[in-house]
Formats: C-alpha cells, structure tokens, sequence
C-alpha cells in the first residue's frame, strides 16, 4: 500500500489548529480511473463503492477487489439503466451495510428524472433485501437525497435531502411498514450557511443552462449516528455547526415537528464537510473540505486535522470496516464539470484510502 507523503502536513493538530508531530495515518489502497461517490465495507470484509454521478458512470454501484479490480454490484444487470421495466440503478450516492450485511443503495434518481428510492441488497444470501420508494412529497422535486443512517435498534432509516436549500430536510424511512416521513424541513439545523466553498483559491461554483455561473450552498448532508443508536448527528454541509438529536425522537411518530425541533442541539463546530463517520469512543470523521484535509470532531468537542495534504482532494465518503478499518474514497468533486462552472479539470486516479483511526468502528457505518 502506497504511504501518502505530503508537505509535512500529514500528522496531529490539537485544538488549536498548530501542527503536532507527523504521523503517518493514510494509506492509499485503490487506484481508481472512475470517480467514486461513497464507499461502504460489510461485516465481512466486501468493499462497495458508489460512483458519482456527476462523472456519469456506465455502473451507479461496484465492488472493489483486493486486486484492484471493480465490478458492478450486485450484477450488471441491476445497473443497466436502459432497462425499461423491473429495477435498476440510476445514480446512487449515500450507500451503507446494517449488522445483517445487507448494503443499503440510496439512489436519488436524478440522471433519469426517476422516482428516489433505497434498495438492500442481501449479501450473505446474495439477493434483493427491500425496495422503498420516496414519490413527492416526501422526495419534493428538488430533492437530492444524499446520505444516510441505519438504526436497527429503532428500526429505521434517517435520510439526509440538502433539497433546494430552504426546503432541506430529514427523512426518517419507518423499516417495519416502509412508511417515510419529512421532518426539520427548513430548520436552522439543516439549511445552508451563506457561505462559500474555497478550495485551493477557487470557489466552487456551477453553470446553468443559460451559462451563468452561481455558488451553490448545500444544506443537510453529512449524518450518522453512534453505536449505541442514541445520538444521530448531523448538519449542513455549507454550515460551520454540527446538530444532533437522539434517535429515539425522530423515530417518535407523536411528536408535532415544533416540538421535535425544540429537541435538536448544537453539538459543536465543524468545517465545510460531505460525509462523517463515528468511533465507538465517540469520535466523529469528516473530510475537511477547504483544508485537503481529514479532520475529526472528539468527544470534548474539539475539532483537529488528523491528515492533511494535496492528494485528499475531496474526502467524500468515510465508512468503517472489520478489524477496525476506516475507509474513504477521494474524487476531486471540485474540479469535477459540475462544480467546476461547466469545466472538467479532474484528473485519475481517484482514490480509495484506509485511514487509521483513534478507535474502531462498527462496519458498514
């Protein structure tokens, strides 16, 4: 595995933001020709690895092998969005594995125009788990559904939907009936900052139709919840705050949303993020986005960088596998035509990264 050598940026930083000693804490293990979306690893040991759709992926799902080798996930079949009839993949991003090795595919349906919907699928039995579809309003037009949670305690899925900004929201998917509810809509906690992203001195901006250039403000979009299915946390990825708010009252289907707003708290600062992860001792991960870097968030609250440098040009995604492996994929997002007012300047590889983290994780979160 390939060290990631940076300009003596890699190591500890304490709360403060000074440079501690080096520490070497990133390995690159995968090579990747494609840009990756997020990344999941099961209980036992498979790598799974959505690819954004943003560089238009002929698969919206692979699995990477140890040789360096991927191959869509679960078949090829399930990934052929020509298919006019029975299920396939239009354009997943948020992907994770529950205790039961299923692998849950949040696909937003937005290359196609298609109705968002979650898809398990059953790893050790290899074969389709659950499908659940979220028509409007649950999914309103703008939505873009993004990241999400799994609480088997509860039995429940949170979903995180940026949306359109204002309309950003929560979707807390009810796994024993299938029902879905939208909740937060519009909460502090959840919409965007008036803030823009900078990286490497450009700011992040798209192109319309008409070729004007804007800054997009993205609301909530980073979210997990810790191994004890207590606290879900989570915040807008243009915001400087993380949220949380126990799971057992966005499960409470009694709760008017007044009163499930009230139940929110601010639990400390963060940087412009995408996705978070979460220790068993509470730590909480995130790319830090501006900085090239990976930051996390301790358990006093604190925020440092835990490695920083050049290659971690967009940490997007992390996710914990066995033996306390903690994984993430690096996509340039930013340099990405999308992002980039209309002009592709990302370059292969791609990356898929071990990081050795302050404590284990559970896998698939």
């Amino acid at each position: 595995m390939k060290k990631l050598l940076t300009l003596a940026a890699i190591g500890w930083f304490g709360a403060s933001g000074a440079l501690a000693e080096p520490s070497d804490r990133v390995s690159v293990i995968g090579s990747l020709q494609q840009g990756p979306g997020n990344v999941t690893a099961t209980p036992a040991g498979k790598i799974v690895m959505s690819q954004h759709q943003f560089y238009e992926p002929s698969a919206s799902v692979v699995e990477w092998r140890a040789d360096g080798s991927i191959k869509p996930f679960p078949s090829e079949a399930l990934n052929d969005r020509s298919r006019r009839s029975g299920l396939s993949l239009d354009s997943v991003l948020g992907i994770r594995t529950d205790a039961d090795g299923v692998v849950w595919m949040l696909d937003n349906g937005m290359r196609s125009g298609v109705t968002p919907k979650l898809v398990g699928w059953d790893t050790r039995q290899d074969k389709l788990h659950r499908v659940i579809y979220f028509p409007e309003p649950i999914a309103p037009k703008n939505a873009f559904v993004n990241d999400f949670a799994v609480d088997r305690r509860h039995n429940r899925i949170f979903i995180a939907d940026p949306a359109g900004g204002a309309n950003a929201a929560i979707i807390v998917v009810d796994l024993a009936t299938g029902a879905s509810r939208r909740v937060l809509e519009g909460h502090a906690s959840v919409i965007p900052e008036d803030r823009d992203l900078v990286i490497d001195g450009r700011p992040i901006e798209t192109k319309d139709a008409a070729g004007r250039l804007s800054r997009p403000h993205i609301g909530v979009n980073p979210i997990t919840e810790d191994l004890a299915n207590e606290w879900v946390y989570f915040g807008p990825m243009h915001g400087t705050s993380l949220y949380r708010i126990k799971a057992s009252d966005l499960a409470d289907e009694n709760l008017e949303q007044s009163a499930l707003a009230a139940k929110v708290e601010r639990y400390s600062a963060k940087p412009i993020c995408d996705g978070i992860t979460i220790d068993k001792d509470g730590n909480i991960y995130l790319g830090d986005l501006a900085e090239n870097a990976i930051g996390v968030i301790k358990t006093d609250r604190t925020y440092f960088r835990l490695a920083q440098g050049p290659e971690l040009a967009w940490v997007d995604s992390l996710a914990f596998g066995p033996s306390g492996k903690l994984y993430a994929v690096v996509n340039q997002l930013h340099r990405s035509a999308a992002l980039n007012g209309g002009v592709d300047r990302s370059k292969p590889p791609y990356l898929l990264i071990d990081i050795k983290a302050l404590a284990e994780g559970m896998p698939g979160r």
